[in-house]
């Protein structure tokens, strides 16, 4: 599976906005990969920050 797969897997099961360390711990990608993949997902609009530092899937 994809870094970019985990990351989405990891908001699907978490059901709440995560932190980008959060995001790490539960996909087990290092933090600086998971950084450079929000930033992709929020160009893409995929998701979004719903308050500082946190991010969720847009519904």
């Amino acid at each position: 599976m994809e870094n970019r797969e985990l990351v989405l897997k990891a908001f699907e099961e978490a059901k709440k906005p995560l932190k980008t360390g959060e995001i790490a711990e539960i996909s087990g990608i290092d933090k600086k990969e998971v950084s450079k993949l929000i930033k992709k997902l929020k160009d893409e609009e995929i998701i979004y920050s719903p308050k500082r530092c946190y991010y969720d899937i847009k519904k």
